[in-house]
This record gives structure tokens, C-alpha cells and sequence, in this order.
């Protein structure tokens, strides 16, 4: 039981108008051993394994199809039952496919088993993994007759875990997923190009490539000004756009002249961080400002002393010209019980299923981490401390997904002038999809009546806020 030959088809092929995997296959002794004559343990032992197959319609077109397959009439051939399998583990491993065909090649024993994929190495891992599990699962008589050897140490429950969390380092991140999944509902074909976020859609002249929420119509020089904040916040100022007053530092020294000179309290962050990294705000003291030079320095070789604007943090997505969507952030943070500890609060939160590690879903796992303790520390708590019941109590200064916030979708409420704003900036960068990062009390109001102030706009948004 062995592959012996692999095309990966990455657009329209012979067998279907989506990408396939075709294997040749040889099924050895086990052509003479369909699924019935192998026995009852070896499918109730599959069905253990992987109880999604019962849902498999097969030939017969219902659900409970495939399960009939492998019991009537002596039942069916491996090569077929791989097929299941494969499919199967891709939709555990959350990808959803269920294309399958396996046909003799016209030599006794060896067969071409055709079957849908979304990302060609969780595809090609499925099916080595749907291998050994089959083998596992005959019976010793069968495995001892097999020219390959048996590994005696499978564990398919391990296997598994594995394997999904090996898929789900092949997945889109939610940004390119969720373009993806765009095209897909509008009938617009996509390929993708590498192994990351580099996807095309379409075909010939009307092609045009994404990286992420980068396009091929994003200005490379826009890119390079907005990852300069010191340079951004020199654009916006001179439009007479509202940003917070800043100075660019390279000094413990000159960082905490330039605190003085805009006047605590004040920001103190890396000239071109993301995510949230090296970010410290609300310093009031040049001990503070000092530690959060340090901070940003681990990040980057300058730094940018800001003023504080008070506000809620709100990322503003505006796409061609037009703002489509915006957030309000909230850093994460956990809500008082009157019985749990913060850490098992942390771990209540990170129950919630939208949460992963790093990009890997909508939302980020909190972290008892630096900042989470020093946010513990200033207020005189630990990991232990027990929080009366509905207190809240936040773990990170800023509100970024990528530490663990929460968002809240508000567009539908924005203020015109807000609005007009955060076009007005991404056009003055001149990005075709840009993110403004905004402080402001109430987003229903105007910023020219109640203040507030742009502290970025960033190139390559993020959509996770938006999708969540």
C-alpha cells in the first residue's frame, strides 16, 4: 500500500475546475481485502477514529452513503477508503473539502486517487497521514503481509493534533482569508502563489495579486511614509489634520527633554514598530519615560516621544478612497468573579474559541506576560489576586488584537467629519488601503468639537477586527 506517483493540479485540470491532488497508488495484498472481508473491527475501529465519515453521501448521495459502501455487498477497496480518509482529515483540520475519485488504472492493484484540496501540504499531509492510519487499523494477519513497515508506535489521537495544528500553520491569516473567501462568494478564481499570503485573482490580463491587504495597486512610496510615523504625523500636521505633537529621539537624555517639553503625560514608541510592540503610554515621570525609551529601543534603533491623548482607540479601514469599516478597540483584559484568581481568569478568556496563538484565529490568547505584570504591579495586584465580581481590569496599556483585545464594530455610527478625516489621511499618505489608528471619546461626535488625534496610519491594515 503505496504512492507511487504525485501531480499536484493548482488551477482548472482534467478532473475538476478547483485544485486536486492525484496520486497513483498500489494496494499490494490489499486488492484481495475489501473493506467487508477485512472485517467488522477494522470499520467500526475507522468510524472511531473518524466519526465525520458517517456523514460522507458517497455514490448513494445521503449522508451514512460511505458507511453503506464499507459494509454492503463485501464492501469497498482501500484505494477508495484512503480517498474518504484524506478528505475527512482536511475537514477536521478545519479546510472544507469533499471532491473525491478513485479509478483502477487498468493494472490489478493500482489506482488513481483524485481528491480536492485547499492548501497543497495539508492535502499531500492528509493523505500520508490517512496511510498510516489505515495500516494501524488492519488487522495483524494484513500487516504482516505488507511490503512496507509498520510503525507500532502510531498514536492517531497524537497524529491528529499534529496535523491540525500543522494545517493551521499552512492557513490564510484573517486578513488574506477573509479576501479570499470575498472572491470566492463573487465567483472571482484565485490562486495561490506561495506558501504565505501572496494570493492572485484571476486569470491573464485581468489578474491582480494581494499580500495580505497589500495589492498590486498599493504605492510602494506610501507604504515607506506610513511606516515612518514621525514622517506620517509631519503630513497629517501640515494638512491641519488632528495628531498628537511629537519629537524623535535617540537618547535617554533627549527623551526625557523632549517629555518636558511636550508636557507629561506623554506616549513614548518606536518610530516604525507594529502590533502594538514597544509601546508604552500615560508616562508622567522621567523615570517612566526612561524605562519606556529602553522598551522601545528593544524594538527599534529610534524613538518618538508623543503627547497623551485621552480617548478609545478606534481603527479606521478605508479602502479606495472610502472608509468601509471601523472598530473600537479594547485591550485585553479579564472581569472580576469574586472567586477566581486573574490567571484563572486569563484562562476562562482563553476558552473562547476565536482565540489562538499569535494570527492564527480572529482573536489572540491573553498572555501573563512583561506588561501584563507591570499593569499588575501598578496597581498593587499579582497573578493571584482575587477581583471583585464585574470589576474589569485590563492586562495590556494598548488595545491591539495581536496582545489580546477585543473589537467592536461602530461604522455604522461614525461622525462625518470623522469620517472625512480618516479618508482624508489615507489619501494624503496615498495608499489604496490604509488603517487610521484614532483616539477619541465618542466616535459619534466630531473630533473638531470634542478633540481627539490620528496616532498612525498604517499600511497593510489588518481585517481581524473586522471579521471577528
Amino acid at each position: 500500500m503505496k504512492i507511487t506517483s504525485t501531480n499536484v493540479y493548482v488551477g482548472p485540470n482534467l478532473y475538476a475546475n478547483f485544485p486536486v491532488i492525484r496520486h497513483i497508488i498500489e494496494l499490494g495484498v490489499l486488492e484481495e481485502w475489501p473493506s467487508a472481508k477485512i472485517g467488522e473491527d477494522f470499520i467500526n475501529g475507522l468510524i472511531k477514529a473518524l466519526p465525520g465519515l458517517q456523514e460522507h453521501g458517497c455514490s448513494h448521495g445521503t449522508e451514512g452513503g460511505f458507511i453503506r459502501r464499507l459494509k454492503e455487498d463485501g464492501g469497498t477497496w482501500m484505494g477508495h477508503i484512503w480517498e474518504h480518509v484524506t478528505l475527512e482529515l482536511q475537514n477536521i483540520a478545519g479546510t472544507n473539502v469533499g471532491f473525491g475519485r478513485t479509478r483502477s488504472e487498468g493494472v490489478v492493484g493500482t489506482y488513481r486517487m483524485v481528491f480536492e484540496y485547499k492548501q497543497k501540504d495539508v492535502g499531500l499531509e492528509a493523505a500520508l497521514l490517512a496511510r498510516e492510519l489505515l495500516i494501524s487499523l488492519l488487522p495483524e494477519n494484513l500487516q504482516s503481509q505488507l511490503h512496507t513497515k509498520v510503525n507500532e508506535e502510531f498514536n492517531f489521537e497524537e497524529e491528529k493534533v499534529r496535523f491540525i495544528r500543522f494545517a493551521q500553520s499552512k492557513e490564510f491569516g484573517p486578513s488574506t482569508g477573509s479576501l479570499v473567501k470575498a472572491a470566492a462568494d463573487r465567483g472571482i478564481p484565485y490562486i495561490r502563489l506561495n506558501d504565505h499570503s501572496l494570493v492572485q485573482f484571476g486569470h491573464g490580463k485581468f489578474q491582480k495579486r494581494i499580500q495580505a491587504t497589500i495589492t498590486s495597486e498599493t504605492n510602494q512610496i506610501a507604504v515607506s511614509i506610513a511606516c515612518d510615523k514621525e514622517e506620517t504625523n509631519g503630513i497629517l500636521n501640515s494638512l491641519g489634520l488632528p495628531v498628537p505633537q511629537q519629537r524623535l529621539v535617540r537618547s535617554e537624555e533627549g527623551a526625557v527633554r523632549a517629555a518636558r517639553s511636550l508636557k507629561f503625560p506623554v506616549v513614548v514608541k518606536p518610530l516604525d514598530g507594529n502590533h502594538g510592540r514597544g509601546i508604552s503610554i500615560n508616562l508622567t515621570t522621567d523615570e517612566a519615560v526612561i524605562e519606556g525609551f529602553k522598551f522601545a529601543k528593544s524594538v527599534t534603533r529610534t524613538v518618538i516621544i508623543e503627547q497623551y491623548i485621552t480617548g478609545f482607540d478606534h481603527r479606521m479601514v478605508v479602502v479606495d478612497g472610502k472608509l468601509i469599516a471601523v472598530a473600537k478597540r479594547v485591550p485585553g483584559h479579564v472581569i472580576g468573579d469574586g472567586t477566581s484568581t486573574v490567571s484563572e481568569l486569563i484562562d476562562v478568556v482563553n476558552e473562547d474559541p476565536r482565540r489562538g496563538v499569535g494570527h492564527e484565529k480572529v482573536l489572540t490568547r491573553l498572555e501573563l506576560d512583561h506588561q501584563a505584570f507591570q499593569m499588575l504591579s501598578d496597581a498593587d495586584f499579582d497573578e493571584n489576586t482575587v477581583l471583585p465580581k464585574g470589576e474589569i481590569f485590563h492586562l495590556r496599556a494598548t488595545a491591539n488584537l495581536s496582545t489580546g483585545g477585543t473589537a467592536i464594530d461602530v461604522t455604522d455610527i461614525v461622525h462625518p467629519d470623522n469620517r472625512e478625516m480618516a479618508e482624508r489621511a489615507v489619501k494624503a499618505v496615498g495608499l489604496d488601503v490604509g488603517g487610521v489608528d484614532f483616539l477619541i471619546e465618542d466616535i459619534t461626535q466630531s473630533y473638531k468639537e470634542i478633540g481627539g488625534g490620528i496616532c498612525e496610519v498604517n499600511a497593510a491594515p489588518g481585517f481581524r477586527m473586522h471579521v471577528a
